[in-house]
């Protein structure tokens, strides 16, 4: 299992919200370069950096910090936020990014998810599904969908999506452990088929070793290292255990 820091950007700005909500906004550390070569000491391969403000306004915002990154570190970049076309997933892949994340369009626009896996291949691809109560919400959290997490990814298999982010949004930045429930019923229900990283709520050791225990293919932690809770080396050191 990979875990894969995260580092959110808002007005330029490294920041956390409370359960996605924007009048939470919290800045969490001062120099995003810093804190991403903070990762790669620690032993991450892997960021995981979303563009809020891109997310709100359904195009690229912070678009070079992100490429400062991939440029500056020997992170593999994950990113999500405002990609809306395929011109932009082109743009970002040729500027360094690893892997784009396509969140509210899996919902709204399918065609745009199988068209990108197609010209871009399942590799460069992953679905974010944000959930509250189990329904799929879009537009940065603003709006919610009559749509099951479990139904919107078993389609998004069938058009060729292996990689998987599952965010229970009512768990996002609040410490308060991963939706153990969810991520089973979805790992469950995809089993062989997808690769599922969880994303919102983690907070000690104990969701590491739990996600890990259900089979994910990721972790994704944001506010637990930056509040201390969660020893980012650690974590990653018992990941990388019994690797075959």
């Amino acid at each position: 299992m990979i875990i894969l820091p995260a580092i959110d950007i808002k007005d330029g700005n490294c920041v956390r919200l409370f359960k996605g909500d924007f009048s939470t906004v919290e800045k969490v550390a001062s120099d995003y370069l810093e804190t991403a070569r903070s990762f790669e000491e620690a032993g991450s391969e892997w960021i995981h950096m979303v563009d809020l403000d891109g997310a709100k306004e359904g195009r690229p915002v912070n678009t070079k910090i992100y490429t400062d990154v991939a440029e500056k570190t020997d992170l593999k970049v994950e990113l999500g936020g405002g990609i809306r076309s395929l011109e932009t997933i082109d743009e970002y892949l040729k500027m360094g990014i690893t892997r784009v994340i396509l969140g509210s369009v899996a919902l709204k626009n399918p065609k745009l998810v199988s068209d990108a896996v197609e010209k871009f291949g399942s590799e460069k691809i992953v679905v974010g599904i944000d959930a509250m109560n189990g329904m799929v919400a879009t537009e940065g959290w603003l709006e919610t969908s009559d749509v099951n997490y479990i139904d919107l990814a078993n389609k998004m298999i069938d058009v060729g999506v292996k990689y998987f982010i599952f965010t229970d949004i009512s768990k996002d930045g609040t410490l308060s452990g991963v939706n153990k429930e969810q991520l089973k019923a979805l790992a469950d229900a995809t089993e062989g088929r997808a690769n599922i990283v969880a994303s919102g709520g983690v907070h000690t050791m104990d969701d590491i070793i739990a996600c890990k225990e259900m089979g994910l293919y990721g972790t994704i932690c944001g506010k637990s290292i930056y509040k201390g809770t969660l020893n980012l080396r650690e974590a990653i050191e018992y990941t990388n255990q019994n690797l075959h």
